[in-house]
């Protein structure tokens, strides 16, 4: 047991060590960035209006939304993702970022109730990203989970959806 345990152990060192020297790694394009690290916005996607915390790191920009649903019962929703810096275009770091998002992406009236569909999709945006603040606008496709009433009939099927967002925050 002793040196199956000292073999595992080599082994994920092993592998941490080989990380640190890959070069697949991307590249931390928002190094000596003169920008805020945490910021706090609102905005809107798709039909989600939110609130949202962004995290600038040097590899791109992670995000958090919460908020509610402009539908007759506004059911809350929310999102995180994650964008990398595709393409900088100006001395701030302005430019085209791709990304991945999860989490609700639509509501739907189901049995008279209003439900939030989970799901996933990937986007392109382009970030208008400077000291004071970030205002991003998106174009994202991705595809939430199947929905069914209660007597098993299929309300949305699994299939791909736009996502338009735009949001705006400040620096903390």
């Amino acid at each position: 047991m002793r040196k199956i345990c000292l073999l595992l152990a080599v082994l994920a060192s092993n592998g941490l060590a080989h990380a640190d020297e890959n070069a697949f790694l991307p590249e931390a394009k928002l190094t000596g960035a003169n920008v805020s690290t945490w910021n706090v916005g609102a905005g809107f996607t798709k039909k989600l209006l939110h609130t949202n915390l962004e995290w600038v790191n040097p590899y791109g920009i992670a995000y958090a939304k919460a908020g509610v649903f402009l539908n007759d019962e506004n059911p809350a929703g929310g999102q995180v993702g994650f964008r990398y810096p595709y393409h900088l275009t100006g001395t701030d770091k302005n430019g085209y970022y791709i990304g991945a998002y999860a989490g609700h992406i639509e509501s739907k009236q189901i049995d008279g109730e209003e439900k939030a569909r989970l799901g996933a999709g990937v986007d392109l945006a382009f970030v208008w990203l400077n000291s004071e603040r970030i205002s991003t606008f998106s174009v994202g496709i991705g595809a939430g989970e199947k929905l069914k009433d209660d007597r098993g009939n299929v309300i949305e099927k699994t299939e791909p959806t736009l996502q338009f967002s735009y949001s705006l925050s400040f620096g903390l």
